[in-house]
């Protein structure tokens, strides 16, 4: 199923529950839903068939409408919906952002810092998976995401905690996963002390994203990046 099935689906059953087949049967007629929602009395009797097949609603056709209601299966993905638009309207910041920029070569700080096996092995633990022995660096130019990488400063990240060795110390590492051109796992990470301002992503992966999204410098590419962890 594709997901503006999904949500045509969703959606049906949002408007039978305003009807009154929450929490008990109602007689609805695919007349009347077909008016309520803009759509032929077809689709709408292929719909209930379908939310029918999936055991989200249970249906008695009678000469004059339909006994519908909404079955516990179907109340649980209300719930879902209703959970998730929750969290939309309530949290203090977005449950993700997406960020575009421009690729490039940077000074190979990243692939230095993450072959540390006091790093390597957090990053493990905490993001679970083991990085590509280097980064993925990405300049933003918009004003925008200039504006939502500062906003991210704010937002919870997984944090890698900082160590120190016979040399020298190593600073704490913020996190945040993220899904690096559409295709691949990964995560922003942002050191405590690095050579780069705000205006640079770094991203690790458990593969090589140039070769895995067949990038090079001038790429342009998307991120998006989960603010929920």
């Amino acid at each position: 199923m594709t997901e503006k099935q999904e949500w045509q689906h969703l959606y049906m059953l949002l408007k039978l529950a305003e009807t009154g087949a929450y929490n008990r049967t109602a007689k609805i007629s695919t007349e009347y839903l077909a008016k309520k929602l803009g759509i032929s009395q077809q689709t709408v009797s292929r719909y209930l068939i379908e939310l029918e097949r999936k055991g989200w609603i249970g249906r008695t056709i009678t000469s004059d409408g339909s006994l519908i209601k909404i079955e516990p299966t179907g109340a649980v993905e209300l719930q879902k919906l209703y959970s998730n638009l929750k969290i939309l309207m309530e949290k203090a910041y977005p449950p993700s952002v997406t960020l575009e920029g421009t690729v490039f070569t940077g000074l190979g700080e990243g692939a230095y810092y993450i072959s540390k096996p006091d790093y390597k092995k957090q990053i493990v633990e905490k993001l679970s998976f083991e990085p590509y022995p280097g980064t993925l660096n990405i300049k933003l130019t918009s004003d925008y995401d200039l504006k939502t990488r500062q906003d991210l400063e704010a937002y919870p990240a997984v944090e890698i905690t900082g160590f120190q060795n016979e040399s020298r110390s190593f600073g704490l590492v913020k996190c945040y996963p993220a899904i690096i051109g559409g295709k691949v796992k990964g995560a922003i990470v942002m050191a405590l002390r690095s050579h780069y301002d705000t205006s640079v992503l770094e991203l690790i992966a458990p593969v090589c994203m140039r070769k895995q999204l067949d990038l090079k410098d001038g790429s342009k590419i998307q991120v998006e990046i989960c603010t929920i962890l």
